[in-house]
């Protein structure tokens, strides 16, 4: 196996002299995390709900987030290394910095925290030096690898080795990569930041019938493109090809605005995930961010769901998802009957909404993650979780209209 396709997928652009940074760009009282981020230079849009999440870390913790920048050569070193990464029997390039400008840093913290969405991003924790000294507990949490690429991955996965804890953000490769690494891995799935997704307390009118965000399945798409137009529904969907790979300029506004349409959605197409593109993963089924964002925002999700154990703990309440087959053949006669009851369309609504409040907030995965590392929850912590279960009362007890 090669270097995956997103190998040679990254905005981190060359820029400045090689100066040591050991300022943050954000901090709280007292922080007692150090968290590195990538927001500053990596920016597309698949990788705005990273720090998305980050933001919330740093609202439920106390922090210092570190931005790591490019440094001189940085397109070379990068480069070259990944393209020698692969094929290195010594593995002493997976400890090698890639280019960005050195972080030290200065004091001591409880924890170090890393959240790569991607494979190619673990290189980019050498450039911060001393976190083995000055932190406590470390913990990386690598969202996205398929099981079937994680042996090829071993020379990548060997920067894992260096944290006292790992999470992995797909279930089904968990086994593949604490057999690779040699120690055990921790299952922590997607979230979402759930009040900025929620219509409540004021839901606004649901003005777009039909959202289809991201990747599609093409009998599908081309189904709904003649029913909404004989229906004159509004049917909104990609039509950029780079889709998620776009840049966007600010992580919060674009989260923003994604937020805002998918919440002014009636329905919300989903399918598991990467469910076009099986080479990559080779039957391995995962719960994509789609599941999250579109309950979060009460939405009526129309669709496949994945059909694993992980999703029917996940999302186990009653009409998490309407089924609708992928070649679009039953999507006229569903999207009919469910016309046919407005009532239930908003008993989905609320109950999609309440449940990713009380369950699917990032919020809930930085408890998660401070109980493997050994930390007392935050008192801003409390707080958020408090704002959680009132909006999902909210959403619960809403009146149907």
């Amino acid at each position: 196996m090669g270097a995956p396709r997103y190998e040679n997928v990254h905005t981190l652009n060359e820029e400045g002299g090689g100066r040591y940074l050991s300022q943050p760009s954000g901090s709280s009282p007292a922080p007692r995390v150090c968290m590195p981020t990538l927001r500053g230079v990596a920016r597309m849009a698949f990788e705005a709900a990273n720090y998305e999440a980050e933001d919330v870390f740093m609202e439920a913790d106390h922090v210092d987030l570190f931005p790591l920048e490019p440094g001189v050569g940085f397109r070379f070193k990068d480069k070259w290394q990944r393209r020698l990464l692969w094929k290195d029997v010594t593995r002493g390039l997976a400890s090698v910095n890639p280019g960005l400008r050195p972080v030290r840093l200065r004091k001591e913290y409880d924890l170090f925290f890393c959240r790569f969405q991607m494979l190619r991003d673990l290189l980019y924790v050498n450039a911060v030096q001393g976190w083995k000294d000055r932190c406590r507990a470390s913990v990386c949490w690598l969202d996205e690898l398929y099981a079937s690429q994680a042996f090829a991955s071993r020379n990548y996965l060997h920067i894992l080795k260096r944290f006292d804890h790992v999470f992995v953000g797909f279930k089904g490769s968990v086994d593949a990569i604490t057999k690779v690494i040699g120690r055990p891995c921790h299952f922590l799935p997607y979230a979402v930041d759930a009040i900025r997704f929620s219509p409540y307390p004021n839901p606004p009118a649901r003005v777009i019938d039909i959202y289809s965000l991201g990747r599609r399945l093409e009998g599908l798409h081309r189904t709904l493109l003649k029913f909404t137009a004989e229906q004159n529904m509004f049917y909104v969907y990609e039509t950029l090809q780079a889709g998620a790979e776009n840049l966007v300029s600010n992580h919060r506004q674009h989260r923003e605005l994604l937020a805002n349409q998918i919440k002014r959605s009636r329905y919300f197409l989903v399918a598991p995930g990467k469910a076009n593109l099986p080479e990559e993963t080779r039957g391995q089924i995962e719960v994509p961010a789609r599941f999250y964002e579109g309950a979060a925002a009460g939405t009526v999700m129309i669709g496949q769901a994945p059909d694993c154990e992980l999703f029917r703990q996940l999302f186990d309440w009653r009409d998490a998802v309407i089924a609708i087959d992928p070649n679009g053949s039953e999507v006229a006669d569903v999207l009919a009957e469910l016309a046919g009851q407005p009532e239930r369309l908003r008993e989905i609504s609320r109950r999609n909404a309440a449940e990713a409040l009380l369950r699917h907030d990032w919020s809930h995965r930085w408890k998660q993650i401070l109980a493997i590392a050994g930390l007392k929850p935050m008192p801003q912590l409390e707080l958020r979780e408090k704002r959680l279960k009132e909006l999902a009362d909210v959403a619960r007890n809403y009146p149907l209209m």
